[in-house]
């Protein structure tokens, strides 16, 4: 069993993808991002950026004593290894897998983030801000557009590295992004949205969803304004 520490954000979304691919056994944790969940010291003992999401294993493959893991990307790598799934065995291959996980975990990701942070939650619009990281989301999408050509998926087969990137292309409207302007992203965007684990993870997320107190000030001081404590 997993335990899985999660709230229905893009990174949130990458392990569900993982977990319903590979059926396996998983008990959700909510962790409400937005009420200070990720502060609570029962979360930050084993997730110590106060980020969600994270796992507990409670039957990790060495048959050892459970194994806490925080971090999207990492989380990914740690079930593909575990499960020999999603992740080739081939060293070219993996190589490939690991480059493209990497390009969303230092790129898409937090480049995208910086777009809904400024175009939809910045309390002050500024107009350089929101045209640089709509922008910068703009070149990704044609970097990972131009590596699709030819291609079902990022690395040919299914992997972690299209589990990771497709949580963030998911709200390219948010993101300003027209879809038709890629349309090798599209069409890789489309087969995932259609498959049955992709639907599963993503009504798990809605499940979550619906039990979610709304966002006040006082909830997007506590995403948004955080500092180091002494």
């Amino acid at each position: 069993m997993i335990d899985f520490y999660y709230w229905p954000t893009p990174n949130g979304h990458k392990i569900t993808l993982f977990l319903e691919e590979a059926g396996l056994e998983y008990r959700i944790v909510p962790v409400d991002i937005s009420a200070g969940d990720q502060f609570k010291p029962e979360f930050l003992a084993f997730s110590p950026n106060n980020r969600m999401p994270a796992i507990i294993d409670h039957a990790p493959a060495d048959g050892g004593e459970a194994i806490t893991v925080f971090e999207s990307g990492a989380i990914l790598q740690y079930l593909a290894e575990k499960t020999g799934q999603f992740w080739p065995a081939d060293v070219r291959q993996r190589k490939t897998v690991n480059e493209w996980l990497f390009w969303q975990v230092g790129g898409l990701g937090p480049m995208a983030g910086q777009n809904h942070h400024f175009g939809v939650y910045a309390p002050e619009k500024i107009p350089y801000a929101i045209e640089r990281y709509v922008n910068e989301t703009n070149r990704l999408y044609g970097v990972l557009n131009k590596r699709l050509a030819g291609r079902d998926f990022i690395a040919d087969n299914y992997s972690i590295a299209d589990m990771a990137c497709y949580p963030w292309i998911v709200s390219h409207q948010r993101q300003q992004q027209d879809l038709n302007d890629f349309p090798d992203l599209k069409r890789w965007y489309e087969a995932i949205a259609a498959r049955p684990a992709t639907q599963r993870a993503y009504a798990k997320g809605q499940a979550v969803s619906q039990n979610r107190a709304t966002v006040t000030e006082a909830g997007k001081n506590i995403l948004f304004g955080q500092k180091a404590k002494p």
